[in-house]
């Protein structure tokens, strides 16, 4: 794992740590969630994407299926 450097103001790196010993994690964790959560796609946007593509299709079928069914597997 690769070290950054970031510059926080007094104020914000203050209320991070703070934020951070409250939930028992470091600063680093918070901020490395925080990025994984920011910039990498999670499974969820993968499933709403799935179903976007799976609407644009003209397709027939005569078993209708709705979303909240395929939830409750």
């Amino acid at each position: 794992m690769k070290n950054i450097t970031i510059s926080l103001d007094n104020k914000l790196l203050e209320a991070g740590l703070q934020y951070a010993k409250k939930h028992n994690t470091s600063l680093n964790a918070l901020i490395r969630r925080l990025q994984a959560q920011t910039v990498l796609p999670s499974s969820r946007d993968w499933l709403e994407e799935c179903f976007s593509l799976m609407d644009q299709v003209d397709a027939n079928f005569e078993l209708k299926w709705e979303r909240k069914d395929l939830y409750d597997v």
